[in-house]
């Protein structure tokens, strides 16, 4: 299965408050988000990230805790990347380009982890999945948040996600 999900924000004090998450402390979201994501994610399974994964020096500590062939897409809080030693993860971890390209359900999907106006093949029914902007700015018909703070505080399955998209579109053509 693949998954996609954005700006988790691991060890970041102030994301409980910027963004109104429902926890007391930040070991207490950590763990939340550690157990929501490995309660839907198999060891074997891809995730993307789109950016925002920790604030912290390192992402070691929460990168050998999460189940998943996990691809992060850098976001504006991710310096720990430049640091980052990736052969300790035998492939396990991989760090993208800062736009991607996949395909799921037929569509070109475009992940990055700042939302656009116009990607790759946007006028030609590709969709554009990132993260953020936690929530403050509409989803389209095309164009996606999956930031955790509105997913649940999950991963998102990516082939669920594009079947509603592809739904909601030809709603909107009608």
């Amino acid at each position: 299965m693949i998954w996609v999900t954005s700006d988790t924000h691991f060890g970041h004090n102030n994301i409980l408050k910027y963004c109104g998450r429902p926890y007391s402390s930040v070991e207490e979201m950590d763990a939340a988000l550690i157990q929501n994501w490995n309660q839907l994610v198999s060891p074997s399974d891809v995730v993307y990230h789109l950016g925002d994964f920790t604030l912290r020096k390192s992402a070691d500590e929460y990168l050998q805790q999460l189940n998943g062939m996990i691809r992060i897409i850098p976001g504006s809080h991710d310096a720990w990347i430049k640091k980052f030693c990736l052969e300790q993860y035998h492939g396990r971890v991989e760090i993208l380009p800062l736009y991607y390209s996949i395909h799921s359900c037929g569509k070109r999907i475009v992940l990055c982890h700042y939302p656009m106006i116009s990607w790759e093949a946007s006028n030609h029914g590709s969709y554009h999945l990132h993260g953020h902007v936690h929530g403050n700015l509409d989803n389209t018909p095309y164009r996606f948040d999956v930031g955790v703070d509105t997913n649940n505080m999950a991963p998102i399955q990516l082939d669920v996600l594009i079947k509603s998209m592809l739904l909601l579109n030809s709603e909107v053509e009608k």
